[in-house]
């Protein structure tokens, strides 16, 4: 047996998905499907990054003895006493970047009941709290998560839901990684947290949202109108100024654009700023810079410690893998990782997604609920399911 690393001018990848011995991982560059199971990384998180990063190494190491061109898959979560899911496996296939084949029916989903975690009201109650803590010396700003969970569900098949996915949002990061006990992590995210390829690395933090709208006029105002937001312009550099500053130690050269662009999804306008750099040493991983960055301000808040210590007593939501890092990185340290939002956990008869806002000065808990309301979409749609949430 062995590892194959295999290019494929086929862009359809998805067509030899199957759910629970494939990662797949679509970004901008190209699309991976990467199967079987070789190893496993064993069990560490994300708080201890140098256990982390140690175990992966010995696990990689341990296979290139037997295999030419190992590559640990998987993600990380966000809260520090959740394992990480992370995995060598046998055969990895590459293709281009390319728009999935659709499929011909939307997916006839049902299911018996929709809890809202927190409730509405809940959540807002919430965000009146973060608010609270926000000032000089205090919380810059926190990022409060809600989920919805589908209990009762029928007809819920990944394979199904990751082609969608893969289609409505054409330039996302697409993802779908088997989280065992028969649950599938799935999503389509817009933002990438770091890239390394040799001495070239990437980031593209995105902080700083509003709906998309079905009027072209109105939606492009929209657009417009966020670019010109002081508020969340605001919130936009506090995530960029800490990605930044988690990069620098590790670049000869790092360049950080002064002002941020739009960034659209199929549901969302978003800020972001691609930061681009050069490392100072060949030793540092792309997994080594993602523990770095995670979580950053985009998901967790700043500073990071209050934040993550105000998410633990506010949110009352267990997030899992939601907020964490899903990608790859191969033995060279080359990989790609991008931040674990747009995304829902499918198990054989529920479904959770989830969704959470940035509160930073400025904030209102009806505005925070319904940005949140507007991020469930990417999934809702995906699961045709047209009533809010």
């Amino acid at each position: 047996m062995s590892i194959l690393t295999q290019s494929t001018p086929d862009l359809d990848l998805l067509d030899d998905y199957d759910p629970h011995r494939s990662f797949f991982f679509r970004s901008p560059r190209h699309t991976l499907l990467a199967q079987g199971l070789l190893a496993t990384v064993p069990s560490c998180n994300a708080h201890d990054a140098d256990t982390l990063l140690t175990r992966v190494r010995a696990t990689l190491d341990e296979a290139a003895e037997r295999h030419p061109r190992p590559m640990a898959v998987g993600a990380i979560p966000f809260h520090h006493d959740t394992p990480a899911r992370l995995t060598v496996p046998e055969t990895v296939r590459w293709a281009p970047p390319g728009t999935a084949r659709p499929l011909p029916e939307p997916p006839s989903i049902s299911f018996t009941e929709a809890e809202q975690i927190p409730a509405p009201e809940q959540y807002m109650r919430g965000v009146s709290t973060a608010l609270e803590r926000l000032g000089p010396g205090r919380l810059e700003k926190i990022v409060l998560a809600r989920s919805v969970l589908l209990r009762g569900v029928r007809g819920a098949d990944p394979g199904t839901l990751l082609r969608r996915l893969a289609h409505n949002d054409p330039h996302a990061y697409v993802f779908a990684a088997d989280m065992l006990g028969g649950r599938v992590l799935l999503g389509a995210s817009p933002e990438l947290l770091v890239r390394r390829s040799g001495a070239l690395v990437s980031a593209h933090p995105l902080a700083g949202s509003t709906p998309r709208l079905r009027d072209p006029d109105l939606d492009r105002a929209a657009g417009e109108a966020l670019l010109a937001s002081g508020k969340d312009l605001r919130e936009h550099a506090v995530v960029v100024d800490a990605v930044a500053s988690g990069l620098r130690p590790f670049c000869r050269q790092l360049t950080v654009p002064p002002q941020p662009s739009l960034v659209k999804t199929a549901t969302m306008w978003h800020l972001g700023t691609q930061i681009t750099g050069r490392l100072a040493s060949p030793e540092t991983s792309s997994l080594h810079l993602a523990a770095v960055l995670h979580p950053t301000p985009a998901v967790c808040g700043s500073p990071r410690s209050l934040a993550r210590r105000a998410i633990g007593e506010i949110e009352n939501l267990n997030r899992g893998f939601y907020s964490g890092a899903v990608g790859w990185c191969d033995a060279s340290g080359d990989g790609e990782w991008a931040v674990t939002i747009r995304c829902a956990e499918v198990a054989p008869s529920e479904i959770r997604l989830f969704a959470g806002a940035g509160i930073v000065p400025g904030s209102t808990p009806e505005s925070e609920l319904a940005e949140t309301s507007a991020k469930l979409q990417t999934l809702l749609r995906v699961l045709g399911i047209d009533r809010p949430l």
